[in-house]
């Protein structure tokens, strides 16, 4: 056993120096452990984890008391232990289903905030540990961003978007009567770029961590207008260069070719489902870097629906069964194409919880296993730009950890088994 005990007291020494003192060390003894999603699984290791942060990984199992007589031991030797993963596209205030014209009047934002509050925790449960919240009652989306924050409330880290959207388009409201689309319209509509340009900075000032825009229609806009292009280059642009002189990332809805290529050119960080994405979109990807979100379970969900259900519209049915039934072979063209690919399900289309269901979804389409596992690990901690403090099991990082039985490499379906769930040092399910 490789252990140097003066190494840790003065690691464990120093990190306390930084609080009032570092009384909560915990000691994982793993079995096999994915350390750095890409590199060789290590076995029987102990990691060190001091307050919320990852001290050291230790080879064997070292005991407690060789590193503090305060030190709990969590047994994970008959485990397969990894980082806790990450969601990069979810809608936490709502799911899809027969009841949701009803819930839009029959629900106050306040109710709707306290369901959010169930579908985080149950996004967390099945070992998801950060998301990105793309489209929700921002205000409410951000109270519980902070309440998870402080531990107030149970569920993943939060990055919460808000967003912008043209007159009509897909974020807007549609499919309700005049008075109630008045109503429920959004204040940070915009048309042409200078207001475009206001609107984003009236979002950042508000609180969004990052800025959603739909540059083409959508799938479950209950209107027939398509899912072409529908922000213009002009106005993507100057988003999309506000959103970034604040500090801010940008996503952008985006399904037909025309509107991935223009929200490319305009310089988003990524592109939510790419439908449709072409050669010259492949080529863009590759230019600027962008991430693809494929949210593979969104199209499978709408699908089934469409074609058991009869709560949706004729444009929605249309819409779902014939978008949602390429989403597949034009995911793979972009995976095998060398694109970047970043999880993400559009969870709220699909029920929360099942986040998953989207590894094996990606695996049909031709995806290793590695390749899925990076993707919700170190692929989603350089989107939302995290990469110091997420991604990867490491000294000096943020002890997001989960473990299952067996190892995910062999059978993609066990990252849908997650039985041990730790987000910032803190045991949620074990």
């Amino acid at each position: 056993m490789n252990f140097n005990k003066k190494y840790i007291s003065a690691a464990i020494l120093a990190l306390s120096s930084f609080t009032v003192a570092a009384d909560n060390i915990q000691l994982i003894h793993a079995g096999e452990m994915l350390s750095v999603p890409g590199k060789t699984i290590q076995k029987q290791k102990t990691i060190v984890i001091v307050d919320n942060k990852i001290s050291e990984i230790l080879d064997g199992y070292v005991r407690a008391k060789e590193v503090s007589e305060d030190a709990t031991v969590i047994d994970l030797k008959n485990s397969f232990v990894m980082p806790g993963m990450m969601d990069m596209h979810v809608h936490l205030q709502g799911e899809l289903g027969p009841n949701n014209t009803a819930e839009t009047v029959r629900l106050s934002d306040e109710d709707v905030s306290m369901q959010s509050v169930l579908f985080a925790k149950r996004t967390l449960m099945s070992g998801f540990t950060t998301v990105r919240d793309l489209g929700s009652n921002p205000q409410y989306m951000y109270a519980l961003r902070d309440g998870i924050s402080k531990g107030w409330v149970e569920g993943p880290r939060i990055i919460a978007a808000g967003r912008v959207s043209v007159t009509g388009g897909h974020l807007d409201v549609d499919g309700m009567r005049h008075d109630l689309l008045e109503k429920y319209s959004s204040d940070t509509l915009c048309d042409g770029p200078y207001d475009c340009r206001k609107a984003t900075r009236t979002t950042i000032k508000y609180g969004a961590d990052m800025i959603k825009v739909a540059s083409t229609g959508g799938v479950l806009s209950d209107t027939s207008t398509g899912t072409g292009q529908q922000m213009n280059d002009d106005e993507l642009k100057e988003i999309v260069t506000t959103a970034h002189s604040l500090g801010r990332k940008v996503a952008a809805h985006a399904h037909a070719a025309d509107g991935i290529n223009a929200a490319l050119k305009a310089g988003v960080d990524s592109i939510e489902h790419g439908s449709y994405a072409n050669k010259d979109s492949i080529q863009l990807f590759k230019q600027t870097g962008a991430y693809l979100v494929p949210t593979l379970l969104a199209g499978d969900t709408v699908v089934n629906l469409a074609k058991t259900t009869d709560f949706m519209s004729d444009d929605i049915k249309a819409k779902a069964i014939r978008v949602g039934g390429d989403m597949l072979k034009n995911f793979a063209t972009a995976y095998e194409a060398g694109v970047n690919i970043a999880f993400g399900t559009d969870s709220g289309v699909s029920k929360h919880g099942i986040n998953a269901q989207e590894a094996i979804l990606m695996h049909g389409a031709g995806m290793t296993e590695i390749d899925i596992i990076k993707s919700a690990t170190i692929n989603s901690a350089d989107l939302i730009g995290k990469s110091d403090i997420l991604g990867t099991i490491e000294a000096g990082k943020l002890a997001d950890i989960i473990a299952m039985d067996k190892n995910p490499l062999k059978d993609i379906t066990e990252l849908t088994r997650v039985n041990f769930v730790m987000k910032d040092g803190v045991v949620f399910s074990n």
